[in-house]
């Protein structure tokens, strides 16, 4: 087992400029990494950081990763083998869900890579990220990278965080004042229709990722779009790869959606509070076990892995009790629940914001 060093409360922080630093460059990387660094010494965030730096947490387990790596890939390999041995048969539909879970474990990978948790190496965390995502999920790591830094940077913020954009779903009144016709309708039920819209969320993805391209440059135009292409065959009539995508893109989605969404969302210009509290008020943990863990790849953490976006995942666990006791001594609120009320809570949420529209029917 793991040992953990103390650190004396008088020692100096330590900058970790590689700990913040994610994998790819971006147009928001400037904004994204500004946020995300440790703020100065005199900062409410300065101890938190002092206390987990000294307990190793921010450390990199490769060999971690590269067990977790293998075990997926060989997952997936028995998978495709499966599939070659049954041949025609329609038992290979059984399959789908199992190759959905794997999906899941694919995507949690390509997560960590981009925030740097596998290595220290930028190129090595871009090989990985294009591998999980555009080769084995047809999903543009870039522009998932991209996406993902922004809303790293302001959690939860309307105008600055592209999760909660309104699209299908919108998450505030003022957006559903806005929606008409047959958006209006999803934004009345949106409550109710969150899982089934869930089922589809991988037909948004890759579009999303192809149309990306467009500002890309250099090499990583060719390379993301070559590897985009492998997995987008012209027919998905299938009903191996019809369900294999609408059970991957549901599990992704319970593993997101609890994290942020019936949460704070912070007016910046006029939010009191330095990167701890506006990290903690925007963000939901999940407690659970080791299985909760597992089936959420470790975001059930979400206020840590804000807080540490480097921290490989193993640690966010043990930093759980000093990020927790950091907050409650500053009075800062630190929110946890279940993985059923989590979900409970968010979906009240979009209901809420949908029944004004259902009011005026």
């Amino acid at each position: 087992m793991r040992r953990f060093r103390t650190l004396p409360t008088t020692a100096v922080v330590t900058t970790r400029a590689s700990s913040t630093r994610r994998s790819s460059p971006s147009p928001h990387r400037e904004n994204a990494t500004a946020r995300q660094a440790p703020p100065d010494a005199g900062s409410e965030f300065t101890p938190l950081l002092r206390d987990v730096e000294g307990q190793g947490l921010l450390d990199r387990r490769p060999g971690w990763y590269a067990r977790t790596i293998a075990t997926n890939a060989l997952g997936l390999a028995a998978i495709v083998t499966g599939t070659a041995l049954m041949g025609g048969s329609w038992w290979v539909v059984a399959l789908a869900s199992v190759l959905a879970v794997l999906c899941a474990r694919t995507a949690f990978i390509g997560h960590d890579a981009g925030h740097a948790q596998v290595s220290g190496d930028r190129a090595v965390n871009r090989r990985i990220g294009l591998v999980h995502g555009d080769l084995l999920l047809g999903v543009s790591h870039g522009w998932w990278d991209d996406k993902h830094d922004r809303h790293h940077a302001n959690p939860n913020h309307i105008g600055k965080d592209p999760d909660v954009a309104p699209d299908a779903l919108v998450f505030t009144s003022e957006q559903a004042a806005t929606r008409t016709g047959f958006r209006g309708l999803l934004t009345r039920h949106q409550a109710r229709l969150f899982f089934p819209l869930a089922l589809l969320g991988g037909l948004a993805l890759k579009p999303y990722g192809f149309q990306d391209l467009y500002r890309r440059t250099g090499r990583e135009r060719p390379v993301e779009g070559t590897l985009l292409l492998t997995t987008m065959p012209l027919t998905h009539a299938l009903v191996f790869v019809a369900l294999h995508q609408a059970l991957s893109e549901l599990h992704l989605g319970m593993a997101f959606a609890p994290d942020h969404k019936g949460m704070d969302m912070p007016d910046l210009d006029g939010e009191k509070g330095g990167h701890l509290r506006l990290q903690a008020i925007a963000s939901r943990d999940v407690r659970g076990s080791f299985l909760t863990d597992w089936f959420l790849g470790g975001l059930n953490y979400q206020a840590e892995h804000h807080l540490f976006p480097s921290m490989p995942r193993p640690y966010p666990r043990l930093a759980r009790s000093m990020v927790k006791a950091r907050c409650r001594d500053l009075g800062s609120p630190y929110a946890e629940t279940d993985l059923v009320d989590s979900h409970r809570q968010a979906l009240r949420h979009m209901d809420e914001v949908g029944e004004p529209l259902r009011a005026d029917m």
